[in-house]
């Protein structure tokens, strides 16, 4: 018998996504500005997100565009991801992890991005980064036929999550009550 412990594949955690997004929390100007902070940062297409429900006391009409999202996968997210966690110092909070295994954390200046410097035409804006894993076999629930769910079993959790980022990453996980 082989000496090496095998282990699952199909159990292995993987980064799927990530997705960076700036919420200006109104139209025009400033969120152009968000806008090309975030292609500043990442090179990509950028998503518009308009407001789900009229707020008066805010100003804020259904349907205005009021925040702006990009979505990375693969080799981009992690690069941009090892960007992010250089910038908070490989330290984050152990509250960061929700249950489902996601990883969420902000960065309230895009000029502490190592190689960016400040452009007064555009301002400070901060940015909400949330970093989603997977492992092997999600298709089932996302393809057109013969769809099923997922169980719980194989869903990723916190603790699986934070072991993955301490040991790609190299992440400190910081205990705080």
């Amino acid at each position: 018998m082989n000496e090496k412990k095998m282990s699952n594949p199909m159990r292995e955690v993987l980064l799927d996504k990530i997705v960076i997004n700036i919420a200006v929390g109104e139209g025009g100007e400033k969120l152009r500005k968000a806008e090309k902070v975030i292609d500043i940062l990442t090179k990509r297409k950028i998503v518009r997100l308009q407001a789900k429900k009229t707020i008066r006391d805010f100003g804020i009409r259904k349907g205005l565009p009021i925040a702006t999202k990009v979505t990375l996968r693969g080799r981009e997210a992690e690069d941009f991801l090892r960007r992010a966690l250089w910038v908070k110092g490989f330290k984050v909070p152990n509250y960061s992890f929700d249950s489902q295994g996601n990883l969420n954390f902000g960065i309230p200046d895009y000029t502490e991005f190592e190689g960016v410097k400040y452009d007064p035409d555009i301002g400070i804006f901060g940015m909400d980064i949330n970093v989603v894993f997977k492992r092997r076999g999600y298709r089932v629930e996302r393809r057109r036929i013969k769809r099923a769910k997922i169980p719980m079993r194989h869903r990723v959790t916190r603790e699986e999550a934070m072991n993955f980022m301490r040991g790609k990453f190299n992440l400190e996980i910081l205990e705080v009550e």
